[in-house]
């Protein structure tokens, strides 16, 4: 063998090492030594079985759909998948009412996505919960995805230029219909500079809002597992508001009395939780991105090169991603696949052999 192709070699045993040692997850012994739960073994409903927004379609939001969706370029849009998600606005429906929200004769949405009432209406479906941690102005700890309202209830405002006190006067997907995939946007809201402002009053009515982590901790009591994610705007920064977040939010949870485990984009965040609370379960979420559209910082994120910071216990991946080398060398030593967010029959029967547990929205899984 020539010198060259024996540096070759050694250069590829060397990044090959490097690969296994970034993305391995935490040891067997770290977990006994901590005593970690596992994330438990049942379906997880996408920011609550909600029966609004967050990727759902009927057949005349097609071209909505195809157009500047933010959370899923690869959805199913046959009519197959459409049908399976009017089953599931049904589902949330029944299942909010149950849990005392609303009433039959409200036309708009009963449980709109990261709610009190789609929380509620998980729970009394059998469902886990999957659920966004975010900060307002003043610095109280809500649930809600965006960074800003505008698709989930038409004003553009950020959420971290917002009290807590103005987001109860905000309802999500005024004046909507159950199944919108995004709320039409207020007056005022397309200018530049928006000329939104918050209500004086709450609005007549029923209708939800972004809701308080403590509130919606009280509403689930323990009756499902919950899949916390710490929720950023930006992964690349770490400062005094990501770490408030963190702090404030492990702080509600401390006091909860029932199974959780956490995630974050961010591995800083996933990170925080190895140093501070190893007894957690905690995730990293990714997905494929592309180096020459996300940037190399994006792009290493998505080989989980970055899994070396926090040692994750569980892997949760874009449902696309599950065969892709990274995801399955995670597996292979140990940490717990976990897809993001299944959304018919379809995506999960050409995920599921690559995964361990599922998050899913706009169709009712067969199993339980």
């Amino acid at each position: 063998m020539s010198k060259f192709l024996r540096n070759a070699a050694l250069a590829g045993v060397v990044a090959a090492g490097a690969a296994v040692w970034a993305v391995a997850p935490r040891t067997f012994n770290d977990k006994r030594r901590n005593f970690v739960p596992s994330i438990p073994n049942v379906w997880f409903a996408h920011r609550g079985l909600h029966d609004a927004g967050s990727g759902l379609v009927g057949v005349d939001d097609v071209a909505d759909y195809e157009g500047d969706n933010p959370v899923s370029a690869q959805a199913d849009m046959t009519y197959e998948s459409m049908s399976e998600s009017k089953e599931y606005v049904v589902l949330a429906r029944q299942m909010a009412l149950k849990a005392g929200y609303g009433s039959a004769d409200v036309t708009g949405p009963l449980a709109p996505e990261n709610s009190l009432a789609a929380f509620a209406a998980a729970c009394e479906a059998g469902y886990g919960i999957e659920l966004d941690l975010q900060l307002t102005l003043d610095g109280q700890v809500v649930v809600v995805h965006d960074a800003d309202l505008l698709r989930v209830a038409g004003d553009p405002r950020r959420v971290e230029d917002l009290t807590y006190d103005e987001l109860t006067r905000i309802p999500l997907f005024p004046d909507g219909k159950s199944g919108d995939l995004r709320a039409k946007p207020l007056p005022g809201a397309e200018a530049q500079p928006p000329l939104v402002v918050t209500p004086s009053a709450a609005p007549e009515g029923y209708y939800q809002h972004v809701p308080l982590f403590s509130d919606v901790l009280a509403v689930v009591a323990g009756r499902a597992p919950l899949i916390v994610e710490y929720k950023f705007s930006n992964n690349h920064i770490w400062g005094a508001r990501e770490q408030e977040l963190m702090e404030k939010g492990h702080a509600l949870l401390a006091e909860y009395d029932g199974a959780y485990v956490i995630e974050s984009f961010h591995p800083g965040a996933v990170n925080w939780y190895k140093d501070h609370h190893p007894e957690v379960c905690r995730g990293q979420l990714s997905w494929p991105a592309k180096l020459a559209q996300n940037g190399p910082a994006e792009w290493g994120a998505g080989l989980l090169t970055f899994d070396w910071l926090s040692r994750p216990d569980f892997v949760a991946y874009d449902w696309t991603g599950g065969s892709l080398p990274q995801v399955r060398l995670a597996r292979s030593m140990g940490a717990t696949a976990v897809s993001w967010t299944v959304r018919s029959s379809d995506e999960l029967a050409r995920c599921d052999r690559y995964f361990d547990r599922h998050i899913f929205e706009a169709f009712v899984p067969d199993v339980q």
